[in-house]
């Protein structure tokens, strides 16, 4: 039989592959260097991830809790939202919210506490007016869950910082492009209790109504919608849209049920002996 000769690899092929060895060694570098921090800055960290307005869950960082956590079990419903009754029967989109390691992203402990930071390099009547934007959004949810705004960040369940988020490459695409809101979480103990924080980022290009719907949007995630809607008329619907819409019926059908969901939020960490 004689020699057979390859065909030469396109340079469109190369260029193709090249990129993508890029891309991944990209990732791999910046992976490194995010568990390096979380390691610094969170020493009884147990996970950190990042939710983004397209449903992307990019970043999933554990280290193994030691000791080991209590079996997830439901909290009583905050008396605000017990009551709640959905007389238009709307439904839910509870099947769209993710079920992380520890369980459902579920507060136990009320008034949960929001500090809004006042922008720095503004006027003085511009950063007001976006904190007012703000705590306007921030107001809606508590009618729902109890929330109290405090004035020092380090006393914060969730922080709501206007800053841009860093860029990040979506699925499916190897370019990084610019968000308009983030929210992440981070798991912590506290008094041996399993503890969660959130920070909500909001670029500084968000105004009016739109930042209004931002902040209502990434609150949701913050109280435990880890998820998002099909559903333009949902606030938490996974896209922004021309006309914001209000906390729908089926926001707040889908938070009920989150709460009524087993965690391990809340509850003291097991005994090594256990």
């Amino acid at each position: 039989m004689g020699n057979k000769t390859q065909s030469p690899i396109p340079n469109t092929l190369k260029n193709l592959i090249k990129q993508r060895l890029l891309a991944a060694l990209a990732l791999a570098i910046g992976t490194g260097l995010l568990l390096v921090l979380i390691n610094l800055q969170l020493t009884n960290a147990l996970t950190k991830s990042s939710f983004l307005d397209d449903g992307d869950l990019i970043i999933s960082l554990s280290i193994s809790p030691s000791p080991p956590l209590s079996p997830p079990k439901p909290h009583r419903l905050p008396p605000t939202l017990a009551q709640w009754q959905d007389k238009t029967n709307s439904g839910d989109y509870f099947s769209k919210v993710i079920k992380t390691q520890v369980g459902y992203l579920v507060w136990s402990q009320f008034p949960i506490r929001v500090y809004v930071e006042s922008p720095k390099i503004v006027s003085e009547k511009q950063a007001q007016a976006w904190v007012n934007n703000v705590l306007q959004a921030v107001q809606e949810w508590s009618s729902y869950l109890p929330l109290t705004v405090v004035e020092q960040p380090q006393l914060a369940d969730i922080k709501i910082l206007r800053k841009a988020p860093p860029l990040q490459i979506s699925r499916g695409n190897n370019f990084p492009r610019a968000r308009s809101a983030q929210t992440t979480y981070e798991l912590y103990t506290s008094n041996k209790v399993l503890s969660h924080r959130f920070t909500i980022l909001l670029s500084p290009s968000q105004t009016g109504n739109y930042l209004t719907a931002a902040i209502r949007h990434e609150f949701g995630h913050a109280l435990g919608i880890w998820g998002h809607s099909p559903l333009q008329t949902d606030a938490l619907y996974f896209s922004q849209v021309r006309n914001p819409p209000p906390i729908s019926p089926r926001d707040i059908n889908t938070l009920k049920r989150v709460y009524e969901q087993p965690t391990s939020l809340g509850w003291s960490l097991q005994s090594p002996e256990s």
